[in-house]
């Protein structure tokens, strides 16, 4: 797997407020399972998949881009918050095909207050690869996180602290956008 994420430039509170973009940055309803209708209720608009959003031309010039620095680095067992294993990654500008052509199009995902920041996170997991339970930080995410899947599937599953038995699961395909808000 091969996602790059977009962050934030600054958190927002707790309480959602008015979608921040278009419907078309929402999302494909059938890529993303709520464990409950009162869940979903309550997180409508916050979370979202959409398939395709990448074409396979787009996702083999961003590997092109960022496979030099992913090359140099070797794969690491343990990342500093034990929240990964087996992976490379890189933080890059973002330029080329990244900044000229899916950055505007990455960018109705966001509020206009808060718009995406101008480097991206890539993460290569190797095969047995795994990100594992973990919180983000808004001070380093920001308040939405924007991330494409590149090279292959996978589930990223999202499970509430409060109550453990709430939960969301986002079906990522290669090409694919997730939004969190």
């Amino acid at each position: 797997a091969l996602p790059a994420a977009f962050g934030a430039s600054r958190a927002l509170p707790a309480t959602p407020g008015p979608r921040s973009g278009p419907a078309e940055a929402e999302g494909d309803p059938g890529l993303v399972r709520f464990s409950s209708p009162e869940l979903e209720r309550r997180l409508r608009g916050l979370a979202g998949v959409r398939g395709g959003f990448v074409s396979e031309e787009e996702a083999a010039e961003l590997l092109r881009e960022v496979e030099p620095a992913l090359r140099r680095g070797r794969y690491q067992r343990d990342h500093w918050d034990r929240a990964i294993s087996g992976y490379r990654e890189t933080e890059r500008d973002l330029g080329g095909v990244l900044g000229g052509s899916l950055l505007p199009r990455v960018a109705p995902s966001f509020p206009p207050h808060a718009p995406p920041r101008p480097r991206a996170h890539v993460l290569d997991l190797e095969p047995g690869g795994a990100v594992g339970p973990h919180v983000d930080s808004t001070k380093f995410c920001g308040c939405t996180i924007a991330g494409l899947s590149l090279l292959s599937s996978s589930v990223l599953r999202l499970r509430s602290l409060r109550d453990p038995r709430d939960h969301l699961e986002l079906l990522l395909e290669p090409g694919s956008l997730y939004v969190l808000r």
